[in-house]
């Protein structure tokens, strides 16, 4: 049994698919870096600074002005503002890997398509039939 998972995981699908989970994961990392700390500041500063964290309801508690101040009392709270923020990230990470897998695949160098193959001798022969059938009057 272990002779089998050992051949098992290590099979080439196998051990890609685990490259490609690490390598994916330090990706990851670089874009939410760039979404973090150089994209969304300036955004920030666009929009005068607001944060969006603090966007909330309360549902059932006092009146607060800030979510932290909110859950700290124990407030019940719908954060959309928290939601609005994943959102604004999801979008901008998924541009991101956009660019960069388009940029990728533009690199990669594509091996050229076979040349068409010839068509059956069936086909052929139908052909001939019919190109004979034409010039019949």
């Amino acid at each position: 049994m272990f002779t089998e998972f050992k051949n098992f995981a290590m099979r080439g699908n196998v051990v890609d698919l685990a490259v490609g989970v690490v390598i994916g994961a330090a990706f990851t990392a670089i874009i939410n870096s760039l979404v973090k700390d150089i994209l969304t500041p300036p955004l920030g500063w666009i929009t005068g600074g607001i944060d969006f964290a603090n966007f909330f309801f309360v549902l059932k508690g006092g009146h607060y002005s800030t979510l932290a101040e909110a859950q700290k009392a124990g407030a019940i709270t719908i954060n959309y503002g928290v939601f609005l923020n994943a959102v604004i990230t999801f979008l901008m990470v998924a541009f991101l890997l956009f660019l960069v897998m388009r940029q990728l695949n533009r690199l990669v160098t594509r091996p050229n398509a076979p040349p068409p193959s010839a068509p059956p001798e069936d086909v052929l022969l139908l052909r001939e039939i019919r190109d004979l059938l034409k010039g019949r009057p």
